[in-house]
């Protein structure tokens, strides 16, 4: 798959295998603090996402350089809204509880390089998912969104009442806020999702709902 934008420099297709070291590169530049704790993806982590699940491994290229990508699996929760870790909806970052019998495409990871934040390149990555969803007829997207920003607020509110004070546009968070801009709706806080110093390891359950979905008998 491949999408350009409209001055056809950037470019949006699937991961291949030649691509790995650079996207692991990507992700130390993007995440500089889970770095150093060894959260970011290794080379054997996107080896198994490939070989898994080709099509929900996508990037960003400008100018032949890898500057984005975001990975994705086939999953089902039980029920709909269940809590849940990083670890588990992605098994150990592994992919290996991807099934094409789950209705919901999970979006474990997006990330873009510092160098070309605000170009609109995350919104292109989840318009692809999108269009992945429709395409595979699953019935959702879902992700845990870390709460980026609620450090700063900790002490003030709980991470509930912040992510609700983000939801009406009164606080502004980098994660949540994008994805709100980008048609999620926010529906819990996931305590304890994963070690992150900024979000305070909460994240934000978030769904997307894909409007041209066919129940199946």
């Amino acid at each position: 798959m491949s999408t350009n934008n409209n001055d056809n420099s950037i470019i949006i297709r699937n991961i291949a295998s030649e691509d790995i070291p650079e996207i692991v590169e990507l992700q130390k530049q993007s995440f500089p603090l889970m770095a150093k704790d060894g959260l970011i993806w290794d080379e054997y982590h996107l080896e198994s996402h490939i070989k898994i699940f080709p099509e929900g491994q996508f990037c960003a290229e400008l100018g032949g350089k890898i500057i984005a990508s975001s990975s994705s699996l086939v999953t089902s929760l039980t029920p709909d809204y269940q809590d849940h870790t990083w670890k588990q909806a992605t098994a150990y970052g592994m992919f290996t509880n991807h099934t094409l019998k789950g209705d919901s495409l999970y979006g474990a990871d997006l990330s873009t390089h510092p160098d070309s934040r605000g170009l609109g390149i995350a919104t292109m990555l989840y318009d692809a998912r999108k269009d992945l969803v429709i395409k595979l007829n699953l019935r959702r997207m879902i992700a845990g969104g870390r709460l980026f920003n609620y450090s700063e607020y900790a002490e003030k509110m709980s991470a509930q009442e912040y992510a609700e004070k983000v939801v009406k546009g009164e606080l502004k968070d980098l994660v949540l806020s994008f994805q709100l801009n980008n048609g999620f709706k926010f529906i819990k806080i996931l305590p304890n999702y994963m070690k992150d110093s900024r979000s305070l390891n909460y994240a934000s359950f978030i769904e997307w709902i894909n409007p041209k979905y066919v129940p199946q008998k």
